[in-house]
């Protein structure tokens, strides 16, 4: 037995160390539970949500707790003892009402602590001044007529009443930005918006709102009227060889396999849907002032083939195979035709997109953008500042395009409006400039 004594010993004074190791390293640690709030709250409104995470990798957390106080008066929001288990990390998830909590607008004191499991009961208190605001903002609406055209753009000039993070137009569920500007020395907002093409004269719901910092939030209704307007309906009929010729491109770029009436279902279709939400998201992000100036000019010798709204149905062999609606106008001149940019801005996107082809697309500030198709070549990059005349490109037969054309499309907020307003000076001058001059 003598010979294994030591051996005994030194397994001991391993197992000891070892221990020892384990619970300095778990319970004797020094390091302080961290917390994590996930949302700003330098300010709170009327019902605020906000995250915080809770985390001790080593001990775990013994309790955690949130108050806030206002008036010398504390109050409980979240009190949570985490005996009993190993919680390494606690996401507490608490509504701020200061109504039910009988707070009222000015400031308060905020405050977040947790304690771990070590044997030093490790310590975190963090307190965050807040701002108790609970009054919404006034919206001023400085635009008294509103004439709007189905498929049309309308320009509208605010006030509010104190600094909003967010603000626009919502014309049903869609929402347009509203960007900050100066008119005379005041600072208002200004929203470029679009009213659907298939709008109703009647029932249409389009209001201005904004929120504030605390998150408080207000809408008021605008006074429209909408013009009657109406849009052309044709057929097109789909022969064999344009099959033949054109859904090669797309099958190629696509991988679409299938027949040529097949991929023509899927293009007109699917991919239809596809680039247009890609181009809605390329035009979310907007230079925040104006980059125009005057009219939009138009591409030069160029007879239109297509107007903005055809309703157009597609037949093959005296079947209808589907339907589309033609967002923008299509202009032909000669082949390989310059192609202008129509007004001053920066490149937004250049690139090859599906029905569209060859593409460029200019942001011209506030929201306002411009769309150039079925390029043969193009002579910009992404990011570039490009003057109104500036040789962009020259036109082609790329995408769904039965011949050399431009197809030139506008939009605003997203949503595309007929170019025909942005190429008439008066449309400008009544709707747009006179707006703005007389809103102060």
């Amino acid at each position: 037995m003598k010979t294994y004594k030591p051996f005994i010993i030194v397994a001991l004074v391993i197992l000891f160390a070892v221990f020892s190791f384990w619970f300095f390293n778990s319970y004797g640690e020094l390091e302080k539970p961290t917390v994590k709030i996930e949302q700003d709250i330098n300010a709170i409104g009327r019902n605020k949500a906000i995250n915080i995470t809770f985390m001790d990798t080593k001990s775990g957390l013994r309790n955690s707790s949130i108050t806030i106080t206002q008036d010398d008066k504390t109050q409980v929001l979240s009190s949570i003892d985490y005996t009993g288990s190993v919680t390494k990390e606690n996401t507490v998830i608490i509504n701020v009402d200061p109504i039910t909590l009988k707070l009222h607008d000015g400031p308060a004191a905020f405050n977040v602590s947790a304690t771990d499991n070590s044997i030093w009961k490790n310590h975190i208190n963090i307190t965050r001044q807040v701002n108790i605001d609970m009054t919404p903002p006034n919206i001023f609406l400085l635009s008294a007529t509103n004439n709007i055209n189905p498929g049309g753009t309308c320009v509208i000039v605010y006030r509010t009443s104190k600094p909003v993070i967010m603000s626009g137009v919502k014309v049903e569920n869609h929402f347009s930005q509203g960007y900050p500007a100066t008119i005379s020395d005041k600072p208002c907002i200004i929203t470029y918006f679009a009213l659907p093409i298939d709008v109703r004269h009647s029932g249409t719901n389009i209001k201005v709102t904004a929120r504030d910092q605390a998150g408080n939030e207000t809408s008021v209704a605008l006074p429209f009227h909408i013009r009657n307007k109406k849009f052309r309906s044709d057929k097109m009929v789909l022969s064999e060889s344009f099959l033949q010729q054109k859904m090669p491109e797309f099958q190629n770029k696509s991988l679409h396999g299938g027949t040529s009436l097949e991929t023509f279902m899927y293009v007109n279709g699917k991919m239809r849907e596809d680039n247009d939400n890609a181009i809605r998201n390329i035009c979310q992000k907007s230079q925040p002032r104006q980059l125009w100036e005057g009219t939009f000019l138009r591409m030069k010798n160029a007879a239109p083939m297509a107007l903005f709204g055809d309703k157009r149905t597609y037949q093959y062999q005296g079947k209808a195979l589907g339907q589309s609606v033609h967002m923008g106008v299509d202009l032909a001149s000669t082949a390989n035709a310059p192609v202008e940019a129509a007004n001053h801005g920066i490149v937004a996107y250049t690139g090859y997109l599906g029905i569209y082809g060859n593409i460029v697309i200019v942001d011209h500030g506030l929201g306002l953008f411009t769309l150039y198709g079925h390029l043969n070549s193009i002579n910009v990059q992404n990011g570039q500042e490009v003057k109104k005349g500036y040789v962009m490109g020259h036109t082609g037969t790329s995408g769904l395009a039965g011949g050399d054309h431009l197809h030139f499309g506008m939009l605003v907020g997203g949503q595309f409006v007929n170019p025909q307003e942005w190429w008439d000076p008066h449309w400008i001058a009544d709707n747009v400039n006179k707006k703005i001059a007389v809103s102060f």
